[in-house]
C-alpha cells in the first residue's frame, strides 16, 4: 500500500461543487457510455468522485445495496453519508470534516487519489441500523483519473469484517486458550513426573486455569451470539454495591491487577436495580481489566455507581490518558491499544450494552485520567428483545 503525501490540515475540506458542476460531472458517467456499461458490470462496491470528494457515479453493486432504483439520491453525497457513518452529520460540512474524520481511512485514501496517487488503506465505519450501533471494516482503493481537465477519484469498497473478526478470534480466543491450556498440561505434568509437598497448591492453580479457559469460552461464544442478534438476555434483581464489591474483588486475583491498586469506591450507595447479572459481569469485567492494563505499577483503578434519577450510572477510572487520535476510534472493532487483533474488548462493551438497553462512553484528560461510564435504566420498561426470564 503507498503512503499518500502528508497533508497541511487533518480535515478535508467542507465546500462541495455547485449545482451546475456536478450535473455536469455527472453527465461525464451517463448511462449511454461505454465506461459505465464496464464499471456496472463489476460486482464491488464502486464510486467515482470529484475534487469535493462528492460521488459523480455509483455502479450497480452500490446502488443496489444503498438506494436500489434511486440512484440519484447517491449523487452528491460523500462516502461516509451514504454508509450512515454516525461522524457524517454532526457536522455542516459533513463527511470527512469532523475531527474523527482524520484517521479515517477511506479519507486519507480519496485525498491521495485526488493528490494523484495510488492508495489502499482498512476503514473502520461505526453506523446506526435498526437504532443499534454496528462496526464495518472496509478495504478501500484509491486511484486517480482525469477527464478533460478536471481530476476524478475512483473508489473501491471491499467489506472485510468477516476476514477482521476472524483475525481477531484466531489472535486471542486462540491464543490466550493455547496458553491457559498450556498451564494445565504443564502442571499435570509435573503431578506426573513426582509428588511435590506443594500438591495442594498445584492443583488449586489447575481449577483456576480450567475455569479461565472456560470463562474464554463463554466470553467467545457470548459475543458472537450478541453480533449474530441471537444473545438471550436473563434479567433479575441485583444491588449495585454487592454486585460490584464482588468485581472488585475478583479482579484483585487477575494477573492483570499485579502490582496495581483495584478499589471500590466507599461512597457507593446501595442501589437495587434489574439486568443480566452474566452480562454485566462481562461488561464491567472487561472495563476494570482495561482499565488495570493502562495502569503503570503502583496506579490505582477506581469503581464507582451513582444512581440519576431511573439510570444506574457504573463507571471505572484509571489516571492514564488516551491520546487524543485514538480515542475517536476506541469502540471501533478492529481497533486497539494493544496492537494487532487485540480490538474485540472495547467494542463489546457497547454491543453488549445494546441488550441492556443502556450506552457506553468515556472521557480522557491529562487532568482526570479516563473514565469508563456504563449507564443502564434501574428497571426496564419491557424486556428487551431477545430477553428470557430467569427462573427460580
Amino acid at each position: 500500500m503507498s503512503t499518500p503525501l502528508e497533508l497541511p490540515t487533518a480535515f478535508a475540506s467542507a465546500e462541495r461543487a455547485s449545482q451546475q458542476a456536478l450535473h455536469r460531472q455527472i453527465d461525464y458517467f451517463s448511462a449511454a457510455s461505454l465506461t459505465r456499461q464496464l464499471l456496472d458490470s463489476v460486482p464491488s462496491l464502486l464510486m467515482i468522485l470529484n475534487g469535493y470528494r462528492q460521488i459523480v457515479y455509483a455502479n450497480q453493486a452500490l446502488v443496489d445495496l444503498i438506494a436500489p432504483g434511486e440512484e440519484q439520491r447517491v449523487h452528491g453525497q460523500r462516502p461516509g453519508e451514504i454508509l450512515g457513518c454516525i461522524h457524517a452529520d454532526t457536522t455542516p460540512g459533513g463527511c470527512g470534516t469532523t475531527e474523527p474524520c482524520s484517521t479515517c481511512g477511506a479519507v486519507l485514501a480519496i485525498l491521495a487519489g485526488l493528490n494523484g496517487q495510488k492508495d489502499a488503506r482498512e476503514c473502520r465505519v461505526t453506523r446506526c441500523v435498526d437504532g443499534r450501533q454496528e462496526s464495518l471494516d472496509l478495504l478501500v482503493w484509491a486511484a486517480p483519473i482525469n477527464h478533460g481537465e478536471e481530476a476524478f477519484t475512483v473508489l473501491a469498497v471491499s467489506d472485510i469484517s468477516h476476514e477482521k473478526r476472524r483475525q481477531a478470534l484466531e489472535r486471542i480466543f486462540f491464543h490466550d486458550i493455547l496458553n491457559v491450556a498450556g498451564s494445565i498440561r504443564g502442571f499435570a505434568e509435573l503431578l506426573q513426573s513426582y509428588d511435590p509437598a506443594d500438591r495442594e497448591e498445584i492443583f488449586a492453580l489447575i481449577q483456576v486455569a480450567a475455569e479461565r479457559t472456560i470463562d474464554e469460552i463463554q466470553a467467545q461464544k457470548m459475543l458472537t451470539a450478541a453480533e449474530s442478534r441471537d444473545l438471550q438476555v436473563r434479567f433479575e434483581p441485583l444491588e449495585a454495591r454487592d454486585f460490584l464489591q464482588e468485581m472488585v474483588f475478583l479482579y484483585q486475583r487477575h494477573e492483570v491487577a499485579e502490582g496495581r491498586n483495584l478499589v471500590l469506591d466507599p461512597t457507593v450507595p446501595e442501589i437495587l436495580f434489574h439486568s443480566d447479572r452474566a452480562l454485566l459481569g462481562r461488561i464491567m469485567g472487561n472495563m476494570i481489566k482495561n482499565a488495570l492494563e493502562a495502569c503503570a505499577p503502583g496506579q490505582t483503578v477506581t469503581v464507582g455507581c451513582s444512581a440519576m434519577g431511573e439510570r444506574i450510572h457504573m463507571r471505572v477510572h484509571n489516571p492514564g490518558v488516551i491520546p487524543r487520535q485514538e480515542q475517536w476510534q476506541i469502540f471501533q472493532r478492529s481497533f486497539s491499544t494493544k496492537g494487532a487483533g487485540r480490538g474485540l474488548g472495547t467494542y463489546s462493551l457497547r454491543l453488549l450494552s445494546d441488550y441492556l438497553q443502556g450506552e457506553v462512553s468515556f472521557t480522557s484528560t491529562e487532568d482526570g485520567g479516563t473514565t469508563f461510564l456504563a449507564v443502564y435504566p434501574l428497571h426496564l420498561a419491557s424486556p428487551p428483545a431477545a430477553a428470557v426470564p430467569r427462573s427460580h
